[in-house]
């Protein structure tokens, strides 16, 4: 329960609560956002890791060239290492070390080509066909499951043996292991997919009005980049150890030098029995080395990407204090000179939101009836409160507005129409898929319950606002977005320096206030809030609502507000809707809902709230009114 009356702060109280303080822990500067996201954290392990790996990699570009021929046979068999020979000679004279470097150059491409055709295999399946879902997903997972049921290293085996020996090359070895090598990861790709695609921020990015390759690629693909990086990790290991082994039974690239082919001569010479360790052990010692270096980076990978395991660089303190926000500039031209629409609403008011016998049900084995002939006018300006209990179709009536239900919920009957302040009137229910893509955030927007939840967790606060921007202004430029992003953050009163920050360097309401800025960028005429004070404690929400109210008053546009608390509606709203079980049972202005509730449910509502100071339901505790609403018909 909010008590908010009386909310008596002075503004200072509010601009301090919003105001970042800079200290040593403060975010780097612009200049490191960007692909900020994907550059290292530096660790002891990653060190190790890359050190291992570049060094075997280097030797494998390099080596080739500097040394002879690794076939060319000798007449001094069986020779330890000496100057000549570094790593000694096999049994018909072959140089050991020009065959290593040969072998570590081959086996290097295997994994490597493995790694990236069952990654690409894998994240096809399991992304593109977890985002996608219905027939798609149904058919990639069948073929995923199938995959996963066939013993995987006995189908290598039987493949690779069909293959005749002077067939089979890396190449051929490497397209078994990754046709056999991708169903796994594919699997747990598309159960994270599933996860993410239900989250706030993915739901935020479609009323944007983004498409979906690029809801895939710029708000799903880099949660899943540690995921990524690590199959793919894996996949390289896997590869070498199983080349290793299929060449070990003789069923790897017999006409390529290999690591495993190294290994499988040096058993069929007899090396072992003629204790020529420099034979068998370097190419076994790679094999291990380049496995551990891989490991090691594995391990980091979660460093590397999630900026929140990230450890902050100290910075040193600057003195002075920082700069006060500079006030938003008051709204001209066509925001404040737009013609009014024909329609009006009881209070005068032009109407720029009309819903007239709206019906949405969920067509559910025992169709669930969610929405039942809500008919509500919403004029320019106003603040429309809608309260109700839990599960009385509150969200769900947002969500048929904006035309984000999904199924099995569907708009049986009704209409919903915009009244565009250019003049002309739109029929929601009638727009297509691309219609409803440009007309979302641009003249509709809509901040989500939990938004402080809906942002991109890997992603700088600049780069999700900027996406709003190239959606549906690509011709802006990128200073002109950069400008528009610092200027929304001032309006709802954070410090534009912000912008290069992620998610989770921002406290909870400041996440807040950048949701709302987000749902301003396009200066819409409609915003709708379901429930944007959630999870906020008292104070945070003070100041959340007094902003609401300003910039309701500055920019002119209206406000349908979902919440629970109808005290918090009462002093915030100007008419309110009370739903219960799918139907507006009171709709009434905010002052007549307190003083002259009608319906039994609306005084029971009022009733349920404590107060701190008198009687159940006493929780307006002042006779002044409150400095949340500057309207004349406020409760007293």
């Amino acid at each position: 329960m909010t008590n908010l009356s009386p909310l008596t702060g002075s503004a200072d109280e509010s601009a301090a609560a919003a105001a970042p303080v800079k200290s040593a822990s403060a975010p780097p500067s612009r200049g490191r956002s960007g692909m900020r996201a994907l550059l290292p954290s530096w660790s002891p392990k990653l060190v190790i890791g890359l050190v291992l790996v570049l060094g075997i990699t280097l030797f494998a570009i390099i080596g080739p060239w500097l040394v002879g021929d690794p076939d060319a046979i000798d007449s001094i068999g069986m020779t330890e290492p000496s100057g000549e020979y570094w790593l000694g000679t096999t049994q018909t004279g072959q140089d050991v070390f020009a065959q290593l470097a040969h072998a570590v150059r081959g086996s290097l491409l295997v994994g490597l080509v493995v790694g990236i055709l069952a990654t690409i295999l894998s994240a096809l399946f399991g992304i593109i066909g977890g985002y996608v879902g219905g027939a798609v997903d149904e058919g990639f997972s069948l073929l995923s499951n199938v995959m996963l049921v066939i013993p995987g290293l006995p189908l290598v085996i039987v493949i690779a043996g069909f293959v005749p020996p002077q067939d089979r090359g890396w190449w051929t070895v490497a397209l078994v292991l990754a046709i056999t090598g991708w169903a796994a990861a594919a699997r747990v790709l598309r159960a994270q997919t599933l996860s993410l695609r239900n989250r706030d921020y993915v739901a935020a990015a479609r009323v944007a009005g983004e498409k979906r390759w690029r809801i895939v690629s710029v708000e799903i693909l880099p949660n899943l980049l540690p995921l990524l990086a690590s199959q793919f990790v894996f996949a390289v290991i896997a590869a070498i150890l199983a080349e290793a082994g299929l060449s070990f039974l003789g069923l790897g690239a017999a006409n390529s030098h290999t690591l495993g082919t190294m290994l499988y001569y040096a058993q069929n010479g007899f090396a072992l029995q003629y204790e020529a360790w420099w034979w068998f052990g370097p190419p076994g010692l790679m094999i291990a080395l380049f496995g551990c270096g891989l490991s090691l980076i594995n391990f980091s990978i979660d460093e590397i990407i999630n900026p929140k395991l990230r450890v902050p660089k100290p910075v040193a303190a600057k003195g002075g204090t920082p700069p006060p926000v500079a006030p938003p500039a008051p709204v001209t031209g066509a925001a404040a000179q737009a013609p009014p629409a024909p329609a009006r609403a009881a209070d005068g008011r032009d109407v720029v939101l009309s819903v007239r016998d709206l019906n949405v049900i969920y067509q559910t084995e025992n169709p669930v009836h969610a929405v039942k002939d809500v008919s509500i006018t919403l004029g320019r300006g106003e603040i429309l409160g809608l309260a109700g209990e839990s599960g009385c179709g509150k969200t769900t009536l947002a969500y048929a507005v904006n035309r984000l239900h999904r199924p099995p919920a569907e708009v049986a009957s009704g209409s919903v129409i915009f009244h565009d302040r250019d003049g002309g009137d739109i029929d929601l229910l009638a727009l297509d898929a691309e219609e409803l893509r440009q007309f979302r955030w641009a003249k509709l927007s809509m901040v989500f319950q939990g938004a402080m939840n809906s942002l991109n967790p890997v992603i700088s606060i600049h780069e999700q606002l900027d996406d709003v921007l190239t959606t549906h202004k690509p011709d802006m430029s990128k200073q002109a977005r950069r400008e528009r992003c610092e200027e929304v953050l001032r309006l709802v009163r954070v410090d534009p320096t912000r912008l290069d920050s992620f998610p989770h360097e921002l406290s909870g309401g400041m996440r807040q206030r950048v949701m709302i800025a987000m749902a301003m960028l396009l200066d819409p005429q409609v915003m709708i809030m379901d429930e944007p004070t959630t999870a906020l404690d008292v104070v945070v929400q003070r100041g959340i609502l007094r902003e609401i109210i300003r910039l309701r008053d500055e920019l002119g546009f209206a406000v349908v507000f979902i919440t629970h608390d109808l005290p918090m509606l009462l002093e915030l709203s100007d008419r309110i809707a009370v739903m219960r079980a799918g139907e507006v049972v009171e709709y009434a202005p905010a002052e007549q809902i307190y003083e002259r509730p009608e319906h039994p449910y609306t005084r029971q509502l009022l009733g349920s709230f404590p107060s701190l100071t008198g009687e159940r339901g006493a929780f307006i505790r002042t006779g002044e009114s409150s400095p949340l609403t500057k309207n004349e018909g406020a409760p007293r």
